[in-house]
């Protein structure tokens, strides 16, 4: 079905971006303890990866949206397939 395979390859997104946001949160993590410590360049640094860092959970949130929204209409499709 289309409609499975587009839950699929969402699925499949939304575990890349997981993973990216994993990394991401790893260097923003060290780059805002740096941050704590260091010069204008660390600071600087910092805001980058937290830009980053929020730039991928802002991914993942929609991705997780889009598959809750083909979920929904996979069912309907369903529910209306077993009321033929």
């Amino acid at each position: 079905m289309k409609i499975n395979d587009q839950l699929a390859a969402l699925r499949e997104d939304l575990r890349l971006l997981t993973e990216e946001l994993n990394y991401h949160q790893h260097l923003d993590d060290d780059a805002q303890r740096d941050a704590a410590l260091g010069d204008a360049e660390d600071r600087a640094l910092a805001y980058e990866t937290n830009n980053d860092r929020l730039r991928f959970e802002r991914l993942v949130r929609e991705t997780q949206a889009r598959i809750d929204k083909t979920e929904i209409r996979r069912a309907r499709f369903l529910t209306d397939l077993g009321d033929l």
